[in-house]
């Protein structure tokens, strides 16, 4: 029997094609279409400023698979401080910035999936080589999303963010 990439949905019981092993937001929590138009504000695919008194970056998340090679990516924003957020900016296209220390940030995507918010956990964020998005670590709290970024997860956890994520009308709210 040929190993396939895709997987049957339990929840609505379709073959889909590929079981994605990373997902990215758009925008940090905090964001609103209001914004787009402030002076003051802006967002694009890696940064973003709010009322130029906040500003995030875009980082990779990532979680260790730990029946599969690999990892499994959360595309998430993390505020920074108005200092790291100016030297992030300065070095986005210097060779060897990820000789940075990490800089310290707070989550700022909410990921439903983990039954309490993930708004505002505490993370450190590694700046990588030029083209490259930065690593983001959650501090390693009992939070469920810091276990899984420490103890990993399996293919049948990518499944199931898959099948949540592709049919929200089915996902628990998350908790306070």
């Amino acid at each position: 029997m040929r190993d396939t990439p895709g997987y049957t949905c339990v929840t609505c019981g379709r073959r889909h094609d590929e079981l994605p092993l990373s997902y990215r937001t758009q925008a940090p929590a905090f964001w609103s279409e209001e914004l787009a138009a402030a002076d003051d504000s802006e967002l694009t695919p890696d940064l973003c400023v709010i009322r130029g008194e906040h500003f995030f970056v875009q980082g990779n998340l990532e979680i260790p698979l730990r029946d599969a090679e690999g990892t499994f990516s959360w595309g998430v924003w993390v505020s920074l401080s108005a200092a790291n957020f100016g030297r992030t900016v300065q070095l986005w296209e210097t060779p060897g910035r990820e000789s940075e220390p990490p800089y310290f940030g707070w989550l700022s995507t909410e990921l439903p999936l983990y039954g309490v918010s993930t708004l505002e956990l505490k993370t450190h964020v590694h700046t990588r080589p030029v083209g490259e998005k930065p690593a983001v670590e959650v501090e390693p709290t009992d939070h469920p999303l810091a276990v899984a970024q420490r103890t990993g997860m399996t293919m049948a956890d990518v499944q199931r963010i898959a099948e949540q994520l592709r049919h929200p009308e089915t996902r628990p709210e998350p908790a306070g």
